[in-house]
């Protein structure tokens, strides 16, 4: 009967603890988004852990942190930000074999106003500071019903990028 009081009070705490990072995660990535809404570039780069890397929607788009920093700092100096709206959002937490070291998986469904439908995913790594971004994947799901169409014309893009031109 102990064991059992034991283990309940033991799934009960380790159940906590993940709905309070849980909480701190969601925070940080509404405010990551907030941030990009608002062209807050300090806010929404220091949501980055030094080590971040972002991956765009473009396949030639991925960026270290220095390089991002050069990539929004055009836009967000001029207040021109981008806003995606999280509908939906999954987190997995992980406990590593480095001592200490936590990170969180997620994965969330983004409506945007330029560009529908689209899904960020990514790890974020608690550091002393609160949990911060390690990598951040922005795509735009395609449905298997238009895939092949997609393909074709990605194909044709890349095609039409490498024909010498005249």
């Amino acid at each position: 009967m102990i064991i059992k009081k034991i283990v309940c009070i033991l799934s009960f705490c380790f159940f906590s603890l993940s709905l309070f990072a849980n909480s701190d995660i969601n925070k940080v990535l509404d405010t990551f988004h907030q941030a990009a809404a608002s062209a807050n570039q300090k806010l929404y780069l220091n949501l980055l852990d030094e080590q971040a890397v972002f991956l765009g929607t473009d396949g030639e788009e991925r960026w270290t942190k220095k390089q991002f920093i050069e990539f929004v700092t055009p836009y967000f100096s001029q207040g021109r930000g981008w806003l995606y709206k999280p509908r939906q959002r999954n987190i997995t937490l992980i406990q590593t074999d480095i001592k200490g070291e936590r990170l969180a998986f997620f994965d969330e469904l983004l409506d945007s106003k330029n560009y529908g439908e689209c899904r960020g995913s990514g790890v974020l790594r608690l550091t002393p500071q609160g949990w911060r971004i390690l990598q951040y994947n922005l795509s735009i799901p395609v449905p298997n019903a238009i895939a092949d169409d997609v393909v074709h014309k990605i194909k044709q893009h890349h095609q039409q990028q490498t024909l010498p031109k005249n």
